[in-house]
């Protein structure tokens, strides 16, 4: 499914455990948040709200975000799609942000852009995300 492979040796299993530690990865999300807060206040026209942690910003412009919209740490940007079943998909986005931090975009970048090959938008469920 991944299309590039990384050996596993002794320097990328010492890299992943300094770079998924829990204080390294929770501060690449806070920061991650807190950068799409301000993007989403300032671009919004739509109602804020709070969805299980995650918060949603309606009426970007299309261009604010890409696909239908997009996950950024525990804010999730999108014009009009916010359906309980997108938001769903949302969360365990959020959820792969809390694991991994900053390096979550690098990671999902790398797992393609076919969301119906990308294992994180398999993990955060396709039909959830409309991919199906």
């Amino acid at each position: 499914m991944n299309p590039i492979s990384i050996p596993d040796t002794a320097l990328t299993r010492a890299a992943k455990s300094v770079l998924l530690a829990p204080p390294l990865a929770r501060a690449g999300y806070l920061y991650a948040t807190t950068v799409a807060l301000v993007w989403g206040f300032a671009l919004s026209t739509g109602k804020v709200r709070r969805v299980d942690g995650l918060f949603v910003f309606r009426g970007l412009p299309k261009w604010a975000f890409s696909r239908g919209g997009s996950c950024v740490g525990g804010v999730y940007l999108t014009d009009d799609n916010a359906k309980p079943a997108v938001l769903e998909h949302e969360a365990v986005h959020r959820e792969q942000w809390k694991k991994y931090g900053m390096v979550f975009p690098v990671l999902y970048m790398l797992a393609g852009r076919n969301a119906l090959t990308n294992r994180f938008e398999i993990e955060a469920g396709l039909e959830k995300g409309n991919y199906r």
